[in-house]
């Protein structure tokens, strides 16, 4: 089908009533433009505007934005209701512009206070906008006959917006049943016409204004679907300033446009032609524009006030579309200098129309005066730190301001970045080489045919390939850092296996396995590879980095558990190891105590001392005792014929020995008490070795069973019995 949405047919209807006569009650200063005023003259009084004054220039800036940005595929048809409906212009590109419009309301003249309001109603114009929905448009007969016997295809959609005075809400539910039922006998005539065509949607928006300073009768109430093909909306806006700038929010809506408000524009004041000022100026434009602004960026909206849109030098009754106070979403970007030429050559993704909010300011009238001369401008998003980003340039192409998208990205005629620059974000720990053996398990081959199982069911390769892509993907981090399991070695098997659609008893085996040399890791209180990155001090301590590593290894397991009953074995397992029995637990706490408690402890002077006055006694005794058995040893080794004559040498120190003290004058130095204070504690925490238990001076005799009863020694005896 052929689709024209709604936006591509709006009727206006504008009552005409006496009623509409009345005056807004919002003063506007007439005669402030005089500067040199004669003395004793009274400037004139301010005037008010009427309610159909505020409606039709309501209205004519909606026209204006839309003819603005499309000038072409969006059309206006424009009816004045009093006692009868008036039309003003047609669905022709012909008569789709201000100047048509201006000059058919002139003709019609505001409304006749004197007029007999019974007679006056605006149903006949919400009437006549349903029949002229259904009369087709240029663009809608040129689909039609491309299409010949498919014609019916072609879609026909259309929006009415209607201006009125309502008396209440059962008021403005008669218009709403009045339009559904035009829009049912119209239809009715259309599926006979071949000139007419049926509408599928319309939707009605109805705008209640009223006077400043008087309560609203009509209630709002937000889109809602009164049939299949009739949508309505209700709006109660106070005449004046809050009627165009409702309007100003409908055209946004109904076009999805939206709002980029160019700030620092440098303009010279006429009061002091050597001075400048810098101006804020607001442009309407399709979303499209901000597509790459915000793919780049990420949100940039940001709501301000359209008080501070307009600039501070604008002068007050040129700018009543937005005195509003309303809040709104725009899109800031900052006026780049210097400025460039239109011979210049900039590579761009877009350019689209744009249309001043305020076209008569004159900062507007300014920057639009500026461009037309043949002129362009760079425009840079506002940055707090870092280089600047220049992002949009307005330039003007026959007669018409663009707004040009540059490229603030990497450009597609440059080489890919790497992954590993961190594509849009600061993150670059990625699992590069992970994602490649990944990649390397999940590649597809090629088949012509389909398989069938042993049992008879049909195995698509297809499905199967995307059923094992699913199962691999479950659990996969990223980012190194956001794991502990798949940095380690040691879950490799389990971690290769556990993703399997079925496991055998060896899996099962194999998963246990690298569960258990996991318990043995955390009992040897071994380092695990957890990331440091973001962290300051030390990390986190040890107990708490295997618990995270258990945690981590339970969601993987757990992401396989409906796979099979084997993965649930797997489980079971893990948990099992997880819950340490207790007696283990207390004998871990107090270990760690007591470590503590030695570490954390501290001998004071006389405890060193004394272990030095000990220890210096022990050593003169043991250096005695050696003294004595090396002079035995040397001769039991001399009387024997075998053995030569021993050197000369040092006396060696056993293992576990102490060597002999040497005689120093003074105090012991610090190295010499933290030493002997190191040697005692080591000394505590291991069991001591028999043969040191039974020595005679901290040495052992060895190979006692060499020698015999008689104290002969048996190498001897046999040396004897072969003479």
């Amino acid at each position: 089908m052929k689709l024209f949405s709604e936006a591509h047919k709006t009727v206006f209807v504008v009552d005409h009533c006496p009623y509409m006569a009345e005056s807004c009650r919002q003063t506007v200063e007439f005669d402030m433009f005089t500067k040199n005023r004669a003395p004793g003259i009274i400037p004139l009084a301010p005037i008010a505007k009427s309610l159909w004054t505020c409606a039709v220039e309501s209205a004519m800036e909606y026209c204006r934005i839309m003819y603005d940005i499309f000038p072409t595929r969006k059309l206006v048809n424009f009816i004045v209701s009093d006692s009868r409906a008036h039309t003003l212009n047609s669905w022709g590109q012909e008569d789709q512009n201000l100047q048509e419009l201006m000059a058919a309301l002139a003709a019609v003249g505001p409304p006749n206070p004197r007029m007999d309001p019974e007679c006056c109603s605006v149903l006949h114009g919400l009437v006549e906008a349903v029949e002229v929905l259904c009369k087709c448009t240029d663009y809608q007969h040129e689909a039609r006959t491309t299409l010949m016997e498919n014609a019916d295809r072609v879609s026909n959609r259309g929006r009415i917006i209607c201006i009125t005075n309502a008396k209440s809400d059962s008021h403005v539910r008669m218009l709403e049943d009045c339009v559904q039922e035009t829009i049912h006998e119209h239809n009715k005539l259309a599926a006979s016409s071949d000139n007419l065509m049926q509408i599928q949607h319309c939707e009605l928006v109805l705008i209640h204004t009223y006077t400043v300073g008087e309560d609203s009768l009509v209630s709002d109430h937000p889109k809602k679907d009164v049939s299949l093909v009739l949508t309505s909306e209700v709006h109660s806006v106070r005449a004046g300033r809050q009627l165009p700038a409702k309007l100003m929010t409908l055209v946004q809506q109904h076009f999805d446009l939206a709002s980029t408000t160019i700030t620092n524009i440098p303009m010279k004041e006429e009061q002091h032609a050597n001075t400048s000022a810098n101006y804020d100026v607001e442009l309407l434009h399709q979303k499209d524009a901000h597509t790459e602004l915000l793919r780049s960026e990420g949100k940039n909206m940001t709501p301000i006030s359209c008080d501070h849109i307009k600039g501070k030098k604008v002068d007050p009754h040129l700018s009543n579309s937005n005195r509003d106070g309303s809040v709104k979403e725009t899109v800031t970007l900052k006026w780049c200098t210097p400025r460039t030429n239109n011979i210049e050559l900039h590579y761009c993704t877009g350019a689209y129309r744009i249309s001043p909010v305020d076209v008569n300011s004159r900062p507007s009238s300014c920057l639009t005066n500026f461009l037309l001369n043949g002129r362009s401008v760079l425009l840079e998003q506002p940055r707090k730190s870092g280089s600047k980003v220049i992002s949009h340039m307005l330039c003007s192409h026959g007669g018409e301001i663009f707004l040009h998208v540059l490229s603030s990205v990497r450009s597609i005629l440059e080489d890919p970045p790497s992954i590993s620059e961190g594509c849009g974000g600061r993150v670059t720990d990625y699992r590069i080489t992970d994602f490649g053996e990944f990649m390397r398990e999940n590649r597809l081959a090629p088949v012509h045919e389909t398989r069938y199982m042993l049992d008879g069911n049909i195995e698509v390769p297809l499905e199967k390939a995307k059923s094992q892509l699913e199962r691999h993907t479950r659990y996969w981090p990223m980012i190194i850092s956001q794991t502990t399991i798949f940095n380690m070695q040691a879950v490799v098997p389990l971690a290769s296996l556990i993703v399997k659609e079925n496991l055998t008893d060896d899996d099962v085996l194999n998963c246990q396995k690298t569960i258990y040399n996991l318990v043995d890791m955390e009992r040897k209180n071994d380092h695990l590879p957890i990331s440091t990155v973001g962290t300051r001090g030390k990390g986190s301590k040890r107990d708490e980095q295997y618990r995270v590593m258990w945690n981590e290894l339970e969601t993987l397991v757990r992401a396989h558990l409906n796979n099979s009953e084997k993965h649930q074995r797997v489980l079971e397992c893990l948990l099992a190891c997880r819950s340490k029995p207790p007696e283990e637990e207390e004998r871990k706490k107090s270990r760690r105590k007591r470590e503590d408690k030695e570490d954390k402890s501290e001998k004071s002077a006389k405890e060193y001392e004394s272990d030095k006055s000990w220890q210096d006694s022990e050593r003169q005794k043991g250096a005695l005792e050696r003294e004595k058995d090396e002079v035995a040893e040397a001769e039991i080794i001399k009387d024997s014929p075998d053995s030569p004559e021993p050197l000369n040498k040092k006396p060696r120190v056993s293992v576990g020995e102490t060597p002999p003290a040497e005689k120093v004058k003074g105090p012991v130095s610090l190295l010499t008490l933290w030493t002997n204070r190191i040697n005692t504690a080591n000394s505590r925490k291991h069991q001591e070795f028999a043969g040191r238990l039974s020595s005679i001076n901290n040495k052992a005799e060895l190979y006692q069973h060499l020698k015999e009863e008689n104290g002969m020694d048996t190498h001897e005896n046999g040396k004897a019995s072969r003479q």
